[in-house]
């Protein structure tokens, strides 16, 4: 094909292009005679779904034409032939109200290949799938070259063996290099297509984004504003001043509008100066004291203030045990409880601290969220059960005194978001605190992580904060994009994961 051209232009089909239609899909299907649709046909298609034929002129000419029709599922869930699946060719099969879009025909004219054409129109329906809320593309893939193996194997074989780019298919190779999987094989499918001894591959391709009608009302937020606060650590003669610190940060990151705030780790560690004359391991048991008070209290804001808030982490002690835990505050008014699994070797030995057992997501308006915190992250484990279980976005509240120990958990939670194809939010406190023991200095930088392919940052980092300052850290994250990454990226970390080799489980019946 000469790379003179025009101009290309892809449009609705319309009745007066029959003439090159034909002309084109004469020479199209050179090896199936007569193959070709008639005036009254065509004409059908496009008065029952318009939107769903489509033609790529070039230059004036008809170089390509796609048509479909709408189905439901129970129209192809079985096997068919192409003669079903149009009501023999008088598309009655048709279904305005249908959730699947089943292509009847795509077709290149000879002197126009080579010019993607057939991936603009294929480009074309899946927009139009997204568009139609319908739930998947379907279509009988023909197996052109199978008749030259046909003697040597089964068609299951050859199927398999194009998918594994041992041999070239014409049709399926394109297919499948458009992001559309096989779903069964059908027998006797077209009539007279001798180069695929009449069989077929049912290919489909599944719409991402489809949203069950009952729900749309209830669709939760794709795009979701974060309000991570860098806390400072600074004395409070009373409890009532935290209180304040912590109403004025959650005031500004609903006057921006977000739906998450993050708090750091152990932020409430400033009333511990009160208990500065105890041995440590006293002093934070009188700290877990305060816990839930703070909790309800944060509890109370997310509801007036309209904002999901994660509220860092706390002491606890339940029944004689002293855990680290923090909670979700929803602003529909709902709380659940996190818990630090793995304690640090420093929070063991001098607090006497000891890690929680159980590790779970959490279901908000804005999608489905987990906790990790602080050391946490560092164990991959968890973050991929919490893929596992549909988290697409990680919150890590944490405390670091040093940057050894701040670059651990940055790096690791950079890790998360790249192996578990989610969003991973990081706070932390900073300044110093003189009179409490064991929690006197901190370094801080909260980060918004991505995963790194074409949607996001090239460097991962959606948003940083300056080191070791007070502030608020404000970012959109668009959860579409982890959708198209899960099934379009140019690696795909939980798809690809060897499962025939390694297994991750959960113990004590957790599922």
């Amino acid at each position: 094909m000469t790379t003179d051209i025009g101009s290309v232009e892809l449009r609705q089909l319309e009745t007066d292009d029959y003439d090159d239609l034909k002309s084109a899909m004469l020479a199209a299907y050179r090896d199936i005679e007569n193959a070709y649709w008639r005036r009254e046909q065509i004409e059908k298609l496009i008065e029952i779904f318009p939107e769903g034929q489509a033609v790529v002129q070039v230059d004036g000419q008809v170089a390509a034409v796609a048509l479909s029709i709408l189905v439901n599922e129970e129209s192809f869930a079985e096997a068919h032939s192409y003669q079903d699946i149009t009501a023999n060719y008088s598309f009655e099969t048709h279904n305005p109200d249908g959730d699947t879009l089943y292509g009847i025909d795509i077709f290149v004219k000879p002197e126009f290949r080579g010019l993607r054409l057939g991936r603009r129109l294929y480009d074309y329906r899946k927009e139009l799938c997204e568009n139609l809320n319908l739930k998947r593309i379907v279509f009988g893939g023909r197996l052109p070259n199978y008749h030259k193996y046909a003697s040597e194997m089964s068609p299951r074989e050859y199927i398999q063996k194009v998918r594994l780019r041992e041999i070239y298919d014409p049709v399926l190779t394109f297919q499948l290099s458009n992001d559309f999987h096989v779903k069964t094989l059908l027998k006797d499918y077209l009539k007279g297509d001798e180069s695929s001894q009449e069989y077929a591959a049912l290919l489909q391709w599944d719409n991402i984004y489809y949203e069950r009608p009952e729900s749309q009302a209830q669709r939760p937020k794709t795009v979701v504003r974060l309000g991570l606060v860098q806390w400072q650590m600074r004395p409070y003669k009373s409890i009532d001043e935290l209180y304040e610190q912590m109403e004025f940060f959650v005031d500004a990151v609903s006057g921006y509008r977000c739906d998450f705030a993050l708090f750091p780790e152990f932020f409430n560690a400033p009333l511990m100066s009160e208990y500065n004359d105890l041995a440590e391991s006293d002093a934070i048991r009188k700290l877990a004291e305060h816990t839930l008070p703070v909790r309800d209290r944060l509890a109370q804001m997310a509801i007036s203030y309209n904002t999901n808030i994660i509220t860092g982490s706390m002491p606890l002690l339940e029944d004689g045990a002293l855990l680290n835990v923090g909670y979700v505050c929803k602003r529909d008014g709902g709380i659940e409880r996190y818990e630090k699994l793995h304690v640090t070797p420093d929070e063991a030995r001098v607090w006497g601290m000891r890690g929680g057992s159980t590790i779970r997501a959490f279901d908000t308006d804005c999608g489905r969220i987990g906790v990790l915190i602080c050391y946490d992250v560092e164990f991959p484990e968890l973050g991929r059960i919490l893929a596992d279980k549909g988290v697409n976005i990680l919150f890590v509240p944490f405390l670091t005194d040093t940057q050894n120990g701040y670059s651990r958990v940055r790096n690791c939670a950079r890790a998360r978001a790249i192996e578990n194809e989610c969003y991973v939010a990081i706070a932390g406190s900073v300044g110093n605190l003189p009179k409490v023991h064991n929690m006197d200095i901190q370094f801080a930088q909260s980060v918004v992580f991505t995963p790194c392919d074409f949607a996001f940052p090239t460097n991962g980092v959606k948003a940083e904060a300056t080191p070791n300052t007070e502030m608020i850290l404000i970012a959109d994250v668009d959860l579409d994009l982890l959708k198209e990454l899960h099934r379009f990226g140019a690696v795909r970390n939980l798809n690809d994961r060897r499962k025939d080799v390694f297994e991750l489980r959960l113990l004590n019946g957790q599922a």
